[in-house]
């Protein structure tokens, strides 16, 4: 609400300064018409015989119409009463329309922070009123690499600014790496055509016109566009700026970070989304979580969520992007035979649907050349300009981490002989720690339709030098084709601000024509080396073998346990048979015995019965008898021995001895 009060009361403010200057001119006009009308009048008084033949009406006198006129419009400007037609002579001394903000000593200044010695990129011309052929601004060339920043609404002509930049750093012989966004850029390769309007405005400014076209490379983001294809490894991208792409929180982050130093440390390289997903799914599985039980582990929950975030990225198409051959970024240092820097325009047609991806993928470029680029210091000429249109994309979301990276390259990075041009829609989309490293600046248009905008106007007005400029005002009335500049002279020092017309590009306005940019890019040498995809061997491809092998060795464990558990189960049978057998072996035995014990009772039981009827007989021999007698009683003897004995064995328990007897005799004795 305090933003919008103050808005208001600056628009009535400026509008009560309008309407009063208006007055004040009108006033003095219409003191100019009366002092004209009284010249005329005494004029007419002095010469009545010149007057009296003049029977007719005169000829309106074309300036006195036109002064007639001008009094009127700053009458009704002011709101007062429009005066009577002026009659006279010719009007001498009325005044001209209303000059710039800068009086002739201001200008002057102008002219002089712009008077380098050195190379410099012209850029334009003093605006003061009118376009000021005689003070030109420029950017020193040597000071290109220390950054700058392009900024202004949109259509306010910041691609065309671009455009004019590069094709003086390309005549140059300086390369040039800039992302074609909308296509626009593409006309830098073809020569611009020539019309009155385009003609009348180069000349205003002093620029001798003709047309050129800039020797030109495409290049396109995994081949999806026209233009040579640009692709890097995911190792070679790095977990922040991936982090960043996937949109993690700082947990996360760390996680991804912890991924790919086990990766780099294991020898799995991570050439494409395959892989991290390969090497994420390894180390939640049975086989791979112990791999990271000395480096703190890894959450199965961050895990999925990593995955469900690249499976959702790749789905989108980024899968393209990352991959090999990479790209060497020594390829957008080269020149051309005639000496000039070849400009590598990067065709990003899509990039609305992935702007983090764009924005990302440009900082690894930059950190890439980053780390491949020796230390130079200041060069008379930086080895190549970076333009990074749409940055504010690139800080969108940013983490704090993010941000330091990205700080950090572009203060060093300048040691390297690279100058970074940021191109966005205001100052406001580029963090302070980076803006303070950018040494040039081409303001276009601010507008200040909302209470942010006027807030964000503030801002960008409170960062420039002091000037005569009210540049709250100029910068919202900036034409289409103008800016307010600064640039770092030689010294270091920032030049004076400047309102200027900016000069127009050599090559086409429009975009190079889709088949002749086909044709370019089907010619060009680098096509064969980073035309086609490879896919070699990776960390997909050696956690599958790793996998494939654990399974065979656990099917062979299955496999040994089954077969160990089959012999188990036989010996043990083999076990149970064997001590049943002894177990029937020792009844047998036991039987056995039993039966000869039984055996020898009854043996012992048949010879004492022997003995006692041996023993009766012999009691019984004590009587003698006749001989006849004694054979009758010797028979009866015999006959009663063998009459007890027949008794014995023909008895049950005898006839059991004498079986027993047998079977032990012929070893017919069953084993139980």
């Amino acid at each position: 609400m305090t933003d919008a009060l103050e808005q208001a009361r600056a628009e009535a403010a400026a509008a009560v300064a309008a309407a009063e200057k208006a007055k004040q001119d009108a006033e003095a006009a219409l003191a100019r018409a009366e002092q004209l009308a009284d010249e005329a009048a005494a004029s007419a008084a002095a010469a009545p015989e010149a007057a009296a033949p003049a029977a007719a009406p005169a000829a309106p006198d074309p300036e006195q119409a036109a002064a007639e006129a001008d009094v009127a419009d700053a009458a009704a400007d002011a709101g007062l009463t429009e005066p009577e037609p002026v009659a006279g002579s010719p009007v001498e001394g009325l005044p001209t329309p209303a000059g710039g903000p800068l009086d002739e000593s201001a200008v002057d200044v102008v002219r002089a922070g712009y008077g380098f010695d050195g190379p410099a990129l012209e850029i334009g011309a003093l605006v003061n009123g009118e376009a000021r052929a005689d003070v030109p601004v420029r950017i020193p060339l040597s000071m290109l690499n220390r950054h700058g920043l392009v900024a202004g609404a949109t259509g306010t002509g910041k691609t065309k600014t671009l455009q004019v930049l590069a094709e003086q750093l390309s005549a140059a012989g300086v390369p040039v790496f800039a992302a074609d966004v909308k296509g626009d850029l593409s006309g830098i390769a073809t020569p611009g055509e020539a019309n009155d309007k385009l003609l009348a405005r180069t000349r205003g400014i002093g620029q001798d016109w003709s047309p050129q076209a800039a020797p030109t490379e495409y290049f396109a983001l995994g081949g999806k566009g026209t233009g040579v294809p640009v692709r890097a490894t995911v190792s070679g991208f790095g977990s922040l700026l991936l982090s960043k792409v996937l949109g993690l929180n700082d947990t996360q982050e760390s996680s991804l970070g912890l991924v790919f130093h086990y990766a780099e440390q294991a020898g799995l390289p991570l050439l494409d989304l395959a892989d991290l997903r390969a090497v994420l799914s390894w180390l939640t599985s049975d086989e791979g979580k112990g791999e990271l039980e000395g480096l703190g582990g890894l959450s199965k929950q961050t895990v999925g969520v990593i995955l469900r975030e690249l499976i959702t990225f790749a789905d989108r198409g980024a899968g393209a992007f990352f991959g090999e051959p990479e790209i060497d970024t020594a390829e957008f240092l080269r020149t051309a035979e005639d000496g000039r820097g070849i400009v590598s325009l990067l065709e990003v047609p899509g990039v609305h649907d992935q702007p983090a991806l764009f924005s990302t993928f440009l900082m690894w470029l930059l950190a890439d050349l980053y780390n491949d680029l020796p230390e130079v210091g200041d060069l008379d000429k930086p080895k190549l300009v970076f333009f990074f249109d749409e940055a504010h994309l690139l800080f969108k979301d940013a983490s704090k981490e993010f941000l330091a990276q990205i700080t950090q390259t572009v203060r060093l990075i300048r040691s390297k002989g690279v100058g970074i041009v940021f191109v966005t829609q205001t100052p406001k989309d580029v963090p302070g720690e980076v803006l303070a490293q950018l040494g040039s600046r081409v303001q276009h248009q601010l507008r200040a339709f909302t209470p942010d905008d006027a807030k964000a106007l503030r801002a960008t007005v409170s960062t420039y030098p002091t000037s005569d400029y009210d540049l709250a005002e100029v910068l919202t009335t900036l034409a289409t084709g103008e800016a307010v500049v600064t640039v770092m002279n030689e010294k270091g020092a920032p030049s004076p601000v400047a309102w200027t017309r900016l000069r127009a590009p050599r090559g086409s306005m429009s975009p190079t024509p889709a088949d002749v940019m086909t044709a370019a890019v089907a010619a060009s040498p680098l096509i064969a080396a980073y035309g086609a995809a490879i896919d070699r061997d990776s960390a997909r491809e050696m956690l599958a073998r790793k996998l494939e092998a654990a399974a065979l060795d656990d099917r062979e464990r299955t496999d040994a346990a089954a077969r160990q558990a089959t012999i188990e189960a036989q010996l043990k049978e083999a076990a149970a048979r064997e001590k049943a057998d002894a177990k029937a072996a020792t009844t047998a035995e036991r039987e056995r015995k039993a039966a000869q014990a039984e055996y020898e009772r009854q043996q012992k039981e048949i010879e004492r019965a022997e003995r006692a009827a041996a023993k009766a007989r012999a009691g019984r021999g004590g009587t003698t008898r006749a001989s006849s007698g004694s054979r009758s009683s010797g028979s009866r003897s015999s006959g009663s021995s063998g009459g007890l004995l027949g008794e014995v064995l023909g008895s049950s328990a005898g006839k059991a001895v004498v079986r027993e007897v047998v079977k032990g005799i012929f070893g017919t004795l069953r084993r139980r």
